[in-house]
């Protein structure tokens, strides 16, 4: 078994803590979901906001989402000129036997235009 990186990305209309509350926990529970792991399989999670998003804690939204016994770790994006607004981003530590080939990063609402190149699956 090997340790993978996954990331993702999603983006909120409006600095609303249900909103993103609702699109962190979409983000979690999809990257799980496509790379078929559970939560055991987690070892750690970085999660960053853009620094319009100040109204809950990315991290909070993922315990929620059940990653409860993970250590997760809430961050500032930095805030370049031009930049995307309103995103909130993953970058999840797994145990898993998935070749870095087969790892599936996920993009999701707004934040697909960040990485175009990827499949969305």
């Amino acid at each position: 078994m090997a340790v993978r990186a996954i990331r993702g990305a999603t983006q909120t209309d409006a600095d609303d803590r249900d909103q993103v509350l609702e699109a962190t926990a979409e983000l979690v529970r999809e990257v799980l979901t496509r790379n078929g792991l559970t939560s055991d399989e987690v070892i750690s999670v970085i999660l960053t906001a853009t620094p319009d998003l100040v109204s809950e804690f990315p991290a909070y939204a993922a315990r929620q989402a059940g990653l409860d016994d993970v250590p997760l770790l809430s961050a500032t994006e930095m805030a370049v000129p031009g930049a995307m607004p309103r995103v909130i981003r993953l970058m999840a530590h797994v145990e898993t036997d998935l070749t870095r080939s087969e790892v599936r990063h996920v993009y999701l609402r707004g934040a697909a235009a960040l990485r175009t190149d990827l499949k969305q699956r």
